[in-house]
């Protein structure tokens, strides 16, 4: 495959990325930058939705018979083929989301890092355990690690590389199917992504994608999965929990974010302000753990705000499918939609515009500019609802514990940064956010790059964790297998009545116990 550079794709790469692919309907993708039709692909009914998921357990049997370490070695070739054909993938990020290259570069490196990690630590998460048994040298006890079966995974729109196969990668090595319903206008990514790891060595059958309207597919994908996993809005998220917690099985949601930065009064102001514009406008702010709330001291406050203002007023924005643009597009309609009436609220009740504030149709018809709002206060709807977009607001403090206050005042608990000169004090600060993941001088790369630790989101924001040990073993089922050695658990031992029996028991609990025996 060539890179991209027309508005519709030759329907030559769109029959190979879809073939496999089950749907007897059609529907039509976009392209962000202008709006027009990028590809046309096949839409699933529910019946056909079944249908794949038929296709997938007979497929996930033999899978899982595979020795993991031979699973693993698929995710290691599928690392190196995305190092060597990144180019390919970057140019549909960016037709599918309008987001600026580097941006979509990003997404690269987390797959890249998420495949390396697990396709090294698969084999360990999942390696047979030993455990103390209830009396020692009689009981022997291992804990076992199997797949749950065929996962259902419903993926979002703004990071179409990183959270559909990203989340995959560690369901298939653990000896999972799939069958994954990505966003509809950013499903060429996925599909990408597919062709890519069956030619890394999966096979087919194992990772199937339906696609078509969420309120139609999504709920027969939760019907039919044995396992859910699920990224976008908390009210979808709690639909899904419903229906997953009727049919008694497993969920992680990550789900909607309103995500807080602290600039206390000793933080290096210019780095904290460069670190601010990447914390609020990567990928146009529709990133889940983005910053859409800075918190800064009252000291340092003009300071930051005119540094930080100077540097988002410089960015430059851009539709090439090349390196060189600061910030792309927002990637529809509904959310530049959503922008404009979070900042027209702000400013029609009294908030200051510092910088943007306003759509740019000459650049493309979903660009707006990087936002920073000052003076914003409840009711406004940008102080408590998530925008998903470039917009921030500043707020100013002067206790510590009044910022963690305010904080902390969001039903929501996905991500959070605080910056500091002094990093001991910034992390006794970080332990009081109440967040999934926090950044000390960082936004949030430094956190979910780190992917041999868990990331989700409190409250609001979510179930489970993706990344490290639980990123992997969510995707299994434990059973326990003891075995009893020369005695057996119960009376008759040695002759001894129900009475003496209880006796011998607790005086060997007591000794256990003396011995510190876990």
């Amino acid at each position: 495959m060539t890179t991209l550079r027309s508005d519709e794709l030759p329907t030559e790469l769109v029959a190979r990325l879809t073939e496999g692919v089950t749907g007897s309907g059609r529907t039509v993708c976009h392209n962000a930058f202008t709006g027009r039709p990028l590809a046309e692909l096949p839409e699933a009914a529910p019946a056909e939705v079944t249908a794949a998921f038929r296709r997938a357990r007979d497929a996930q049997d033999l899978w899982a018979q595979w020795p993991v370490r031979r699973r693993a070695a698929v995710l290691l070739r599928f690392h190196d083929l995305l190092l060597d054909r990144q180019d390919e993938v970057l140019d549909l990020i960016q037709l599918e989301t309008g987001k600026a290259r580097l941006h979509a570069h990003e997404e690269v490196q987390a797959v890249l890092c998420a495949a390396r990690h697990y396709g090294r630590r698969a084999p360990g998460y999942l390696r047979p355990r030993r455990h103390a048994g209830v009396f020692l040298f009689l009981t022997r006890v291992r804990e076992l690690r199997h797949p749950r079966g065929v996962v259902g995974h419903i993926s979002p729109w703004n990071y179409p590389l990183e959270l559909s196969v990203g989340d995959a990668l560690p369901a298939l090595v653990a000896g999972n199917a799939v069958v994954m319903k990505p966003d509809t206008e950013t499903a060429l990514t996925a599909l990408w992504a597919r062709r890519l790891l069956i030619e890394a060595g999966l096979p087919a059958e194992v990772w199937q994608i339906v696609l078509g309207a969420g309120p139609v597919v999504g709920p027969q994908v939760v019907r039919e999965a044995d396992y859910v996993t699920f990224t976008g809005s908390t009210r979808t998220g709690r639909e899904v929990a419903r229906t997953a917690a009727g049919r008694l099985i497993g969920a992680s949601l990550e789900l909607g974010g309103k995500n807080a930065m602290l600039v206390l009064a000793d933080a290096d102001i210019e780095r904290a302000a460069a670190g601010a514009v990447r914390a609020c406008f990567s990928s146009a702010g529709q990133l889940c753990i983005s910053i859409e709330r800075l918190y800064v001291h009252e000291s340092v406050a003009d300071a930051f705000v005119r540094r930080f203002t100077e540097h988002t007023r410089a960015m430059r924005l851009g539709a090439q499918l090349d390196y060189g643009a600061d910030m792309g597009s927002l990637s529809s309609r509904a959310q530049l939609e959503t922008v404009e009436r979070h900042v027209a609220d702000a400013v029609g009740q009294g908030a200051t515009v510092r910088t943007g504030g306003r759509a740019r149709p000459d650049l493309g018809p979903y660009f707006y500019e990087p936002t920073i709002l000052e003076g914003v206060r409840p009711p406004m709807l940008v102080c408590a609802e998530e925008t998903f977009g470039p917009v921030v607001s500043v707020y100013r403090f002067t206790e510590e514990a009044d910022a963690v206050a305010r904080a902390n005042a969001t039903p929501y608990g996905l991500n959070a940064s605080v910056w500091s000169r002094d990093g001991r004090r910034a992390r006794r600060i970080a332990a009081r956010l109440r967040a999934g993941t926090v950044n000390v001088n960082e936004a949030f790369a430094a956190a979910y790059g780190s992917v041999g630790a868990p990331m989700g989101g409190w409250g609001d924001s979510g179930l489970g964790r993706r990344h490290g040990a639980e990123g992997i073993t969510k995707y299994t089922e434990a059973q326990t297998v003891a075995q009893q050695r020369l005695l057996p658990m119960g009376p008759p031992v040695l002759g001894l009545d129900d009475r003496r029996y209880a006796a011998l028991v607790s005086r060997m609990l007591r000794v256990l116990k003396a011995l510190r025996v876990r």
